[in-house]
């Protein structure tokens, strides 16, 4: 394992030396939130891609096509579902608005009141996906090192809390990249052609197999509505997906770069479930369905590549944490702190002065998100908790406020106070688990929204001629004057 240690250990010492790169960058809030919002498309799609493809999108896609087969990519496949829809239909306008939050986003369509609760929702929706990224590391520490969970944990959460805070979104942006190409490489053009080749082709994997394992539509259509609702929406509507959209130079690249993105999200669906449905030929017999990726790159890959390929996990889980953890921080600071504090949102000072204070939170919500880890054992209930509060408390007034002109400030409000309360109520009774509760939790918040917008006074005309100008592109806030290029180069000295 020399040779895969040696790989591993120079991965992660790259990460940090980005880090410190990036600190050399984020000399403003714009810079340090949102990469100066200058991103061209190869970046911009190879970024959003690495953010949504986490350790659930690699390890549980694998596992999900060890249970189910072909059919098991449907989790990550309504995930690249979710990137399109929004990339197609409501990136460019959300570029548009030059803001860094969701909650600023309902601010501005509703005029104010809706950001500090929305703040609260967004805030536990990122904390709660931190976490469930930064307990994956355990899982592959444990393969790499033979680790404790703590000190795994501890490692990992380690290392990408000093690279977020030292640089913000360009250490983030920087290490997305090299994480996108680890990933592409190790999953896609190593892991995948090998697993086939050693389970037989896939003649021999259908001649082993049941012919479920085949069936488009074999882990159940039940299942799939599910996995729509939750993730294809959630990512229309996510503070560490939005906030990746702010990074775009151009409206048309949030468009563009998503669609690519998206579309590549497809094709790695498809690549997670054909290499778990070799697994289920080569190890029939697995205690649990989530060793399959670490079973079959442990025992099956050669020296070197095996190293590679975990280096491409580790990358995956990486980015989906570094996302969500300046996603907590911004929402944390930017829609609940300062607002608590009586400043507007964007307000508060210098933009030194801003870094610094981004940057701290980055740090304290990092500190927490390891201690959370450490005592949480149950991921899928953690990650179910914060889509659940996700779609049925923000879903209705984000869409509404960008498809309905009539709805209200109260309306928004309601929304994500009546959907909020009823799936957490529901959760109590269904179970954590359950699909009702976001089935109906959607639902009340829908009705919440429509009644008590109907009933209430019409946004202020003013409040919505600026949310027009802004969705236009008219009277926003420029982007830091830099030079032209996409990624600057470093220079020494």
């Amino acid at each position: 394992m020399a040779v895969d240690y040696t790989v591993i250990v120079l991965y992660l010492a790259g990460m940090l030396a980005m880090g410190w790169w990036g600190m050399r960058r984020a000399k403003s809030k714009s810079e340090f939130l949102v990469a100066g919002r200058r991103l061209g498309p190869w970046m911009y799609s190879g970024t959003m891609a690495a953010i949504v493809l986490g350790g659930a999108s690699t390890i549980g896609g694998v596992g999900l096509g060890y249970k189910y087969g072909l059919s098991g990519a449907w989790m990550v496949f309504a995930i690249g579902l979710g990137l399109l829809a929004l990339s197609v239909f409501f990136s460019a306008r959300i570029a548009r608005l030059k803001v860094y939050t969701v909650s600023e986003m309902l601010d501005l369509r509703y005029g104010g009141k809706a950001g500090v609760i929305s703040g609260v929702v967004m805030w536990a929706y990122t904390l709660m996906l931190a976490v469930t990224s930064t307990i994956a590391y355990a899982t592959i520490f444990d393969v790499l090192f033979d680790l404790p969970r703590t000190v795994a944990i501890v490692l990992g959460g380690a290392i990408v809390v000093a690279y977020s805070t030292l640089g913000g979104m360009w250490s983030i942006t920087l290490t997305d990249m090299v994480q996108f190409v680890v990933k592409t490489i190790g999953v896609l053009i190593l892991l995948l052609p090998i697993a086939v080749i050693k389970a037989g082709g896939f003649a021999e994997m259908k001649a082993q197999l049941p012919t479920e394992y085949f069936a488009p539509l074999g882990i159940g259509g039940e299942t799939i509505f599910t996995y729509v609702l939750i993730y294809t929406f959630g990512m229309l509507i996510g503070q560490d997906i939005w906030q990746r959209v702010f990074t775009a130079r151009t409206d048309k690249v949030a468009k563009w770069g998503g669609t690519v993105a998206g579309t590549y999200c497809l094709v790695y669906a498809l690549a997670g479930a054909v290499i778990g449905t070799a697994a289920k030929v080569l190890y029939p017999n697995l205690p649990s369905a989530d060793d399959a990726f670490a079973t079959i790159v442990k025992d099956e890959l050669p020296m070197g590549v095996r190293g590679l390929v975990l280096a491409a996990a580790l990358a995956a889980v990486m980015s989906t944490s570094s996302g969500a953890l300046i996603a907590c921080a911004t929402v944390a600071n930017n829609d609940i702190w300062s607002r608590l504090r009586g400043l507007t949102a964007g307000g508060g000072g210098e933009d030194h002065d801003e870094v610094k204070g981004n940057r701290l939170f980055i740090l304290l919500m990092g500190i927490a998100t390891i201690a959370i880890a450490i005592a949480l054992n149950d991921v899928v209930q953690a990650l179910t908790v914060a889509y659940n509060l996700l779609v049925g408390g923000l879903l209705v007034p984000i869409l509404g406020g960008l498809l309905w002109r009539r709805g209200t400030v109260q309306g928004a409000l309601a929304a994500v106070t009546v959907g909020g309360l009823s799936v957490i109520g529901l959760m109590w009774a269904y179970g954590i688990l359950a699909n009702e509760p976001v089935y109906y939790g959607l639902l009340a918040s829908l009705a919440a929204y429509v009644i008590v917008s109907l009933a209430t006074r019409p946004t202020d005309a003013a409040v919505l001629a600026n949310w027009r100008a802004r969705l236009a592109g008219q009277d926003t806030p420029e982007a830091d004057p830099t030079t032209p290029e996409t990624v600057p180069v470093p220079t020494t000295g």
